[in-house]
């Protein structure tokens, strides 16, 4: 179990950190969402003992970090956003300094390379220098590098930035695969990434926490009502927003135009109610031409949007 507890970091007059608050459950997959900026970084380099805290803590088991840093350095393995790789080296060799560097030797140490190899993916490339190696890949080595000591927290920073679509499918499905045997921390703007890995989500705007949940518990947390999309042919906005307006259960409805130039009346719920029945009665009674009719489901990146606006 790690606590984070009312954690603060200031520099100068910036407050990076505000009182953060929330834990991360052995075994879990957690994501730390947030804008460029949020804190997301500052929050994993404390976590890792690289830097301290302005106050609060984190404690991980019976260790903190202001007092136990490296103890906890031991527990953790950590990918930073750049992994600090040395190019000239063949990547099996690589991850042999590395195992020598954790104190790893004899069978011990060929055992531990070729497991993570094997489950990092590397055995395309174990003989290939660093420096060759596409970004995914270098991920890959990084990843490996950061597993080599057996952690039991794995923290990644960024882990799919800059790859491109596949490389991210292929991390993502690596992430997930350790994570059924490790606790994995990583930060990410990428929405679909934490939709598609995380077992639950911490969201970070200008160094607060504005959401933590379940992907589907925050959806339907912050999501508000239904809401329904329409596109109507040859009919007035004062009209369709006055008629619509009236039925039973509508918050209010919104007018904008879709990209063929035609009118669309966006109507929100006042609650999580169903009220297309209602909506369409309307539209049959008025005899208005329906050109498209259906239900909009909110995403976790609708709820960040909304969530971090401004920032």
């Amino acid at each position: 179990m790690i606590e984070i507890q009312k954690l603060n970091k200031i520099y100068g007059d910036f407050q990076a950190l505000s009182d953060l608050v929330f834990t991360i459950k052995q075994g879990e997959i957690l994501g730390l969402l947030g804008p460029n900026g949020a804190g997301k970084t500052t929050t994993m380099r404390i976590l890792t003992g690289f830097l301290q805290p302005t106050s609060g803590n984190i404690t991980v088991g019976s260790y903190n970090v202001v007092e136990h840093s490296l103890q906890i350095r031991g527990l953790i393995g950590y990918l930073p956003e750049s992994a600090p790789l040395y190019g000239d080296m063949l990547v099996y060799d690589y991850l042999a300094y590395v195992a020598a560097m954790r104190g790893l030797e004899g069978s011990a140490r060929v055992t531990r390379i070729g497991s993570l190899i094997e489950l990092c993916g590397l055995k395309e490339v174990a003989h290939k220098a660093v420096h060759e190696l596409s970004k995914g890949y270098k991920q890959r080595v990084g990843l490996a590098h950061a597993m080599m000591g057996d952690p039991e927290i794995l923290v990644l920073d960024e882990p799919t930035s800059g790859l491109d679509p596949n490389q991210i499918i292929e991390i993502r499905n690596l992430i997930k695969e350790i994570g059924k045997q490790k606790t994995v921390v990583f930060s990410t703007h990428i929405l679909s990434e934490a939709e598609a890995t995380c077992d639950r989500v911490v969201i970070i705007n200008r160094g607060q926490i504005v959401a933590d949940g379940a992907t589907a518990s925050l959806v339907h947390q912050f999501g508000g009502g239904d809401v329904v999309e329409i596109v109507l042919e040859n009919v007035t906005a004062d009209g369709v927003r006055e008629k619509l307006g009236r039925v039973a259960g509508v918050a209010r409805v919104e007018e904008s135009t879709d990209e063929a130039g035609q009118l669309k009346f966006t109507v929100l719920s006042q609650e999580a109610q169903d009220i297309r029945a209602a909506l369409y009665q309307v539209i049959r009674e008025q005899g208005w031409n329906l050109l498209d009719f259906h239900r909009r489901t909110e995403t976790l990146e609708n709820i960040f949007a909304q969530l971090t606006r401004g920032n």
